[in-house]
């Protein structure tokens, strides 16, 4: 499937579909270097009855606070607005799982996720969804943060990226579009959540 952000095409075997979540500086181009985070960490194989995307966020956070937030894995909560509740299971590392309890209002009622890779040098984090009252089958996800500058402070490029099986009934576009709509909450959360710890620990050292 071709992606497009802001006009630019994106290859297919590489970045697959891509969603922008924010206008980048009012224009229309994608950037080089968000192209080359996607190809270097983001690169799923989608089988024939799979959809994946793309979605990136800019914050107006240090990365250091930003990935603290993400690298929450035993607390998804601090800035998943869906999530009520979560559990993990044993110690947190690489291969752990967490029971996930969702808000009302979505199809959804629990998620059993597993911690498939964690990189605290790389700020890069990997999900899979392995059970749950729900309906994303092999739902597997990677997001990475990357520092920037935004108006000529420390920021935080956000990149979330997503496969996931197309449930009986539904097409690849409507199943991306929930998936990416769930995201996109998930991103303005973490945003809005970074933004807040910003201006209250602005003098602490950027990480």
């Amino acid at each position: 499937m071709v992606g497009r952000v802001g006009g630019a095409v994106a290859e297919p075997a590489a970045l697959g579909r891509w969603t922008e979540e924010v206008p980048m500086n009012g224009h229309g181009s994608l950037r080089l270097l968000e192209a080359e985070y996607v190809r270097r960490h983001h690169r799923h194989e989608p089988t024939d009855n799979q959809c994946s995307s793309a979605l990136v966020k800019h914050i107006k956070a240090p990365v250091h606070l930003v990935w603290s937030l993400v690298r929450s894995f035993d607390q998804p909560q601090r800035y998943k607005p869906f999530v009520s509740r979560c559990v993990v299971q044993g110690d947190l590392e690489v291969g752990s799982v967490r029971e996930v309890n969702v808000k009302s209002g979505l199809p959804a009622t629990t998620s059993t996720e597993r911690l498939e890779f964690l990189d605290d040098d790389e700020h890069i984090l990997s999900i899979k969804i392995v059970g749950g009252d729900h309906r994303l089958r092999n739902y597997s996800s990677v997001l990475t943060a990357h520092p920037e500058i935004i108006d000529g402070r420390p920021g935080t490029l956000v990149i979330e990226s997503f496969v996931v099986d197309v449930p009986d009934g539904n097409t690849k576009d409507e199943t991306c579009y929930f998936v990416e709509a769930l995201i996109k909450c998930n991103l303005k959360s973490l945003a809005d959540v970074s933004e807040r710890l910003a201006v209250e620990d602005h003098t602490d050292p950027v990480g």
